[in-house]
């Protein structure tokens, strides 16, 4: 179980972050299943909804206006653009929850980790890991048939995520989905940022 928190005392913002294909999805929805009481930003995004999506549950779904307006109103602690689309985190949702001394976990790409970075010093970025290089490229060779152009220009993306392990906090390596989804459950309720530290050195 997550320890209850302070009433009051603010919590810090855990990013979850990673090259594509790793498996963030995956360990969040564990997360989700294990502790159903971590809360989880939903991020609105600006694509239609797939079929089975729910707004509110998966993603706000927004037009492009609203989306706009967001921006302009620093009502988005971060966004970024994807084949297309907008995706960004509702700042608001996220500052209520840590105002009560709750943890919030993100689970967001490179680009967004670095702005939260940017903008707020006392978070704590997490980088999910492949357990090694093979298997990312399986993962990823595994998504379907793309021409080998496609498949190159994402592998040539993931090396460059991958390389970016560095800027984070605490790496936790996706070798097993129950056992990262516990580790960055235990991350998430750490104490202090040098405990953090010492926790994820052996990782």
């Amino acid at each position: 179980m997550v320890p209850a928190a302070e009433e009051h005392t603010p919590a810090r913002l855990t990013v979850l972050s990673g090259p594509s294909g790793v498996g963030k999805g995956t360990v969040v929805a564990e997360v989700r299943r294990r502790y159903p009481e971590v809360w989880v930003s939903v991020s609105a995004t600006t694509r239609r909804p797939r079929p089975g999506e729910v707004d509110g549950v998966h993603y706000h779904f927004v037009d492009d206006v609203e989306f706009d307006r967001l921006i302009a109103e620093d009502g988005l602690i971060e966004w970024a653009e994807y084949a297309g689309n907008r995706y960004g985190t509702p700042a608001a949702p996220v500052r209520d929850r840590l105002a009560i001394g709750a943890p919030a976990l993100l689970e967001i790409e490179l680009q967004g980790a670095r702005q939260v970075r940017a903008r707020d010093a006392g978070a704590q970025l997490v980088f999910l890991a492949p357990p090694s290089w093979a298997e990312l490229v399986s993962r990823l060779a595994g998504r379907g048939s793309e021409p080998p152009a496609v498949q190159e220009r994402r592998l040539a993306i993931a090396q460059a995520e991958l390389d970016a392990a560095g800027e984070f906090d605490v790496v936790v390596v996706n070798d097993d989905v129950a056992r990262a989804a516990d580790e960055l459950v235990g991350l998430l309720t750490a104490p202090s940022p040098g405990f953090l530290r010492s926790s994820g050195a052996s990782e």
